[in-house]
C-alpha cells in the first residue's frame, strides 16, 4: 500500500545502495520494494531499478534513480533525535565515516549528498527551556561539528571545558 504522503528523493542511479546503506545505518529502517524500469527513459534502459520504496526509521520513502539532473542540497535534510552520547556518535560516525562529510551544529552529508542533522534530544530540550539555559546550549552548539552532550550541560552550568 502506498502511503498517502512521502518523502521522493531523486538519485543518480544508487538509489538501491542508498536504501542498503540507510538499511545498515538506522533501526526500523528496511527496503520494502524494488521496481525496475518497463521501458527505456531518459536516465536508463528497460530492466535497471527504477524506484526503490524504503522505511526509514519508521518512516516511507521512495527513491527515484532520475539520472544525474538534480543533486540534493541542504534546503533538505533529515532530522534524527537521538537518546544519547552513543546514538549520536553511532549515527554520526556511520553517515560520515562511510564517505560523508561534518558540517556545523551537528548537520552532516552523506556520500549521497543528503543532508542529515543528528539532534541529541538534551539539545531540543535544552533550547526548548529558554531563558540563559537555552542562550548558553545554543552558543555551545555553534561551535560544534558532532554535538557533544557533555559539553552541551557543561556550557549551560557555566563551566568552561
Amino acid at each position: 500500500m502506498v502511503a498517502k504522503i512521502q518523502p521522493c528523493l531523486w538519485f543518480d542511479g544508487n538509489a538501491e545502495e542508498a536504501a542498503r546503506f540507510y538499511a545498515e545505518t538506522f533501526p526500523d529502517t528496511r527496503i520494502d520494494a524494488v521496481h525496475t524500469a518497463p521501458g527505456d527513459y531518459p536516465a536508463g534502459k528497460a530492466g535497471d531499478v527504477l524506484t526503490v520504496e524504503a522505511t526509514i526509521l519508521g518512516m516511507p520513502f521512495l527513491f527515484l534513480n532520475g539520472g544525474p539532473a538534480f543533486k540534493f542540497d541542504e534546503a533538505v535534510s533529515f532530522q534524527v533525535a537521538t537518546d544519547d552520547q552513543a546514538e549520536t556518535d553511532r549515527y554520526w560516525n556511520a553517515i560520515v565515516g562511510n564517505g560523508g562529510e561534518e558540517s556545523a551544529c551537528g548537520w552532516c552529508r552523506d556520500r549521497f549528498g543528503l543532508s542529515w542533522q543528528i539532534t541529541p534530544r538534551r539539545l531540543t530540550a535544552l533550547i526548548g527551556q529558554g531563558g540563559e539555559a537555552a542562550a548558553r546550549a545554543f552558543e555551545a552548539m555553534m561551535t560544534m561539528r558532532k554535538i557533544d552532550i557533555a559539553a552541551l550541560d557543561r556550557a549551560v552550568k557555566g563551566i568552561a571545558r
